[in-house]
């Protein structure tokens, strides 16, 4: 029997993009990162992917999230302060990031639980 595919715990949340900014460097002391849906290197077409991604999250909670309608799907990940080896991401990481989300409460929505996608790398331009 195969196992499942290398990938990554992940957070799915919509983000106002006016805080979008302040989010990430408000993550990033925390070693947790952010990943637009939408430019990932994951997605062939990454903006179908958001756009795809955000419907469903959005129509799911019939009506409770409309207000996010244009708002970011983001992605985001543990970074390697919170990994040990090959064994699953301690509670303590996903409380770290429950906690921070909470603190912008107003511009994200988010469905408490992680996904796994692909691993996500920030893709280098040769030269």
């Amino acid at each position: 029997m195969a196992g499942r595919a290398p990938h990554e715990n992940v957070a799915t949340v919509l983000v106002d993009p006016a805080v979008l900014r302040e989010l990430e460097l408000d993550l990033m002391p925390l070693d947790l990162w952010v990943w637009p849906v939408a430019t990932a290197s994951v997605h062939a077409d990454g903006p179908r992917a958001a756009f795809q991604l955000r419907r469903r999250l959005i129509e799911a909670r019939r009506g409770a999230w409309d207000l996010a309608a244009d708002w970011v799907p983001v992605w985001i990940s543990f970074g390697p302060g919170w990994r040990d080896g090959d064994e699953p991401l301690p509670w303590s990481a996903h409380a770290a990031l429950w906690r921070a989300l909470e603190q912008h409460a107003e511009h994200v929505r988010y469905r408490l639980g992680l996904v796994g996608v692909p691993h996500l790398a920030v893709v280098r331009e040769a030269g």
